[in-house]
């Protein structure tokens, strides 16, 4: 059994959560999840992934089950790092995600209050307080300020 992460790190991974929850609900744009769903990136072997929140288009949603493992990548992932994350791990994770079929992958640190958007193809873009992380192509009209994901 896994050890649960730090209130800190559920406390801005839920602001993640409810901002995009907050846009993407009432537009029926796809669906929200949190660390509890799995999404299969692999076969044989079978590779189970789980980001802290992620986002799946509702057009995806329709040609996929509900029940067990989401068969395939989410269109957002979400990474909320802890305070022992080793870097060259996190990056290989978000290499997975993009390999996987991610478009973006979002990593976000509590501890320097920034967020680094990955994109396959592209470089990494990192955010900080007084800048806007916007959705882009997959999530449209998204804005969030980066400040409010870490104001408590």
């Amino acid at each position: 059994m896994m050890t649960p992460a730090g209130f800190r790190h559920g406390e801005v991974a839920g602001a993640v959560a409810g901002a995009l929850i907050e846009h993407i609900k009432p537009r029926r744009l796809g669906a929200v999840t949190t660390a509890e769903a799995g999404f299969q990136i692999g076969h044989d072997p079978d590779t189970v992934r789980a980001p802290d929140v992620a986002f799946v288009r509702a057009e995806r949603l329709a040609l996929s089950r509900r029940e067990g493992f989401f068969q395939g990548a989410p269109d957002l992932a979400v990474e909320v790092l802890l305070p022992g994350d080793r870097a060259s791990e996190v990056l290989a994770k978000v290499q997975d995600w993009l390999d996987a079929g991610s478009s973006a992958v979002w990593v976000v640190d509590p501890k320097t209050n920034t967020v680094s958007v990955y994109q396959s193809g592209g470089e990494a873009t990192v955010l900080r307080s007084g800048d806007t992380l916007s959705g882009a192509e997959v999530i449209p009209g998204l804005r969030i300020e980066v400040a409010e994901l870490f104001a408590m």
